[in-house]
């Protein structure tokens, strides 16, 4: 017979997954998704405060001339660090697959109907 007819698999040999990721890529995804969530954020902002442009101001003249940038900057930062940590623990969530895996239901115990009178 050929060699190769009589030689054995090795059990050991499996292919490697091609679902996985390198965790580089998984971390650059991640906090790709936190970045996108502080931009979403921004946008949101921003948008407020065009409509608060176009609408309240014109109507009220109410220009928050006595409010300052310094009082809400600790609460800004704690926010948009919040934004972003959120956001990245999100991607990785989804990125990692954890997001796509169903649990498995537990199986109730089934009464068997032969021991019915």
């Amino acid at each position: 017979m050929s060699p190769l007819v009589q030689r054995q698999r090795g059990g050991s040999s499996r292919r490697p997954d091609s679902a996985d990721q390198h965790w580089s890529m998984l971390l650059f995804e991640s906090l790709s998704a936190g970045v996108l969530a502080v931009f979403v954020g921004l946008v949101a902002v921003l948008t407020a405060v065009g409509v608060y442009a176009v609408f309240v101001w014109p109507l009220t003249f109410w220009n928050g001339a006595n409010l300052t940038a310094e009082e809400y900057r600790s609460w800004a930062n704690t926010i948009l660090w919040s934004v972003f940590a959120g956001g990245t623990l999100a991607g990785y969530w989804c990125f990692s697959g954890h997001a796509f895996k169903r649990k498995a239901k537990p199986r109730l115990a089934v009464r068997s109907t032969s021991g019915r009178r």
